[in-house]
C-alpha cells in the first residue's frame, strides 16, 4: 500500500512513521512518500526516518519530493498535514489577536479564522489535484482547522476525504483510565465539531459509567479535563468537554495568560531543523507534548499523555478499516447527513462513525442540548463564512467570519483583525 504524506517535512511525521514500523497487519503500508514545499524540512525529517528504519525488517520504502503530482500518482491513501504559513504564521495569528485583546489560538477564535482563511484555498487546490491525479485515493485530513478544511476538500472529493483528530481519542482514553475500564470495550457518546465536542456518556456492557465518574470528585479531577474544568462545572454540564472548550468557558483567563504557543514552537523546532537527528527530534517532541496547553495547567502533564497524542493510531486504524474492509468504529470528522438536526447534511461534524471498505458513516447519537446546539451552530456559521470568503475572495465574508465568532466581541474588532492579518500574511492577498 502506498501512503503519501502532504506536509511530509512536518515535525510530527515521525510519529506516523513509528506507527507504520510497528504495523504488521495485512495490507500494511510498504511505500511512504513525503511531499513538502520546503526541501530542507523534507531532508531533515528524512534523516530522522532513516535512523528509525535502520535495522527494521520490511520497513516501508521512503521517497521525498516537492512535486505534488509526482507524489500523488499511484497513491492509495493521502494524509494531509500541511501548515500554510508555517509556525511563523501561527505566531503572527497569536500576536495580532493579542493586540486586539482576543484569543489567537490556532483553531479557536481569531487565530483559527485567520488560519482557515489562508489554508482553505490551498487545501481546495490540493483536493482538485488529488481528484485529477489519484481519483481512487482516500484522503485523511489532519490539517487544521480540521473541520472546515475537511468540509472544503469534501466539496471536490466527496466522501473520499475523512478528517481525524487526536483530541477525542485522548479524552476517551483518560476517562476510561479514571474509571478503570478498557476504552476498546466501551461506547463513547461523543459529538460536536472538531475541537468543540462533548463526551456525554461512556457505556460498558450497556451501562453508562459517566454518572459514576461525575459523582466521584477525586476520580473526576485525576485527569487533564477534570483538573482543567473542575468537578463542579463538569457536574453542571453533565458531560466532559473536549479540552479546547476551555477557551470558550474560560475565555478571559485564556486571553489574560498571554501564552504564545506558536512563538515557542517556532524557536523550539528551529533548533531541531538546524541539526536534525532522531535523538534531537525525540527530545523536542517530549518537550512539545509536556508543554501542550501548559497555560491551562498548574502541574505537569500526565506521563500517559506524552506518547504522541494518538492521531497516528487513528489514521492507521482508518486506513486498515478501508483497505481491508475491517468494520470498526472511530470518532471522525465526516458529513453530518441527518445525524444532527441543527446542521445541514454537508456540514462536517465530529462523531463516532462506522468505517469499512465503503468509507465512513456517522452513527446515530442523541440530540445536542440547547447550549451545545447553539455553540455548534454559531461556529459552523463561521466555517461557512470562511468557505464563502475562500471561494469568492470576498473581504466582506472574511470580516463576517471574524465577527460571527463567539470569541470576537465586535464588528470593529473583526475588521481590525482582518487588516492586521492581511498585513502579516501574503496568503490573504486574494481577499478584496
Amino acid at each position: 500500500m502506498r501512503l503519501v504524506i502532504l506536509g511530509g517535512g512536518g515535525f510530527r511525521v515521525p510519529l506516523v512513521h513509528r506507527a507504520l514500523l510497528m504495523d504488521r497487519s495485512p495490507g500494511r503500508v510498504t511505500e511512504l512518500v513525503l511531499h513538502d514545499v520546503d526541501r530542507a524540512r523534507l531532508d531533515a525529517i528524512g534523516k530522522v526516518l532513516a535512523e528509525r528504519s535502520a535495522g527494521v525488517p520490511d520497513a516501508p520504502s521512503i521517497t521525498a519530493t516537492t512535486d505534488l503530482d509526482d507524489a500523488l500518482r499511484g497513491a492509495d491513501f493521502v494524509f494531509s498535514a500541511i501548515r500554510v504559513g508555517g509556525l511563523a504564521g501561527r505566531a503572527a495569528d497569536e500576536l495580532v489577536a493579542r493586540q486586539e485583546g482576543v484569543l489567537g489560538q490556532e483553531t479557536v477564535g481569531a487565530g483559527g479564522v485567520s488560519y482557515a482563511l489562508r489554508t482553505v484555498p490551498v487545501a481546495v487546490d490540493i483536493a482538485r489535484r488529488i481528484a485529477a491525479v489519484a481519483p481512487e485515493a482516500w484522503v485523511i485530513n489532519f490539517t487544521n482547522p480540521a473541520g472546515v478544511v475537511t468540509e472544503a476538500m469534501a466539496r471536490h472529493l466527496g466522501d473520499r476525504v475523512i478528517g481525524i483528530c487526536d483530541s477525542p481519542v485522548g479524552l476517551g482514553r483518560r476517562v476510561a483510565r479514571a474509571l478503570d475500564v478498557d476504552l476498546d470495550t466501551a461506547w463513547p457518546d461523543y459529538v460536536g465539531l472538531n475541537h468543540l465536542g462533548w463526551l456525554r456518556s461512556l457505556h460498558v456492557d450497556g451501562v453508562d459509567l459517566l454518572p459514576r465518574l461525575l459523582a466521584d470528585t477525586d476520580r473526576l479531577e485525576s485527569f487533564e479535563e477534570g483538573k482543567l474544568f473542575g468537578a463542579d462545572w463538569l457536574r453542571t454540564l453533565g458531560a466532559i468537554p473536549n479540552e479546547y472548550l476551555h477557551y470558550y468557558y474560560s475565555t478571559r483567563e485564556a486571553v489574560a495568560s498571554g501564552a504564545s504557543r506558536g512563538a515557542f514552537l517556532l524557536e523550539q523546532q528551529r533548533k531541531f531543523y538546524e541539526a536534525p537527528s532522531f535523538a534531537s527530534w525525540d527530545r523536542t517532541r517530549l518537550e512539545r507534548e509536556a508543554t501542550y496547553m501548559a497555560e491551562t495547567r498548574d502541574d505537569e502533564r500526565d506521563s500517559g499523555d506524552l506518547d504522541g497524542g494518538g492521531y497516528e493510531q487513528v489514521a492507521l486504524a482508518l486506513m486498515h478499516a478501508i483497505a481491508n474492509d475491517w468494520r470498526t468504529t472511530l470518532i471522525l470528522n465526516v458529513p453530518n447527513g441527518s445525524t444532527l438536526s441543527v446542521l445541514d447534511a454537508r456540514a462536517v461534524i465530529e462523531v463516532p462513525s462506522t468505517v469499512d471498505a465503503t468509507g465512513a458513516r456517522p452513527l446515530v447519537v442523541s440530540p445536542l442540548d440547547d447550549h451545545a446546539a447553539a455553540l455548534v451552530g454559531t461556529v459552523k456559521a463561521v466555517d461557512r463564512a470562511v468557505l464563502d470568503a475562500a471561494a469568492g475572495g470576498s473581504k466582506a465574508d472574511a470580516v463576517k467570519a471574524f465577527a460571527l465568532h463567539p470569541l470576537v466581541d465586535s464588528v470593529g474588532v473583526a475588521r481590525r483583525l482582518l487588516d492586521g492579518y492581511r498585513a502579516h500574511h501574503p496568503e490573504l492577498g486574494y481577499l478584496s
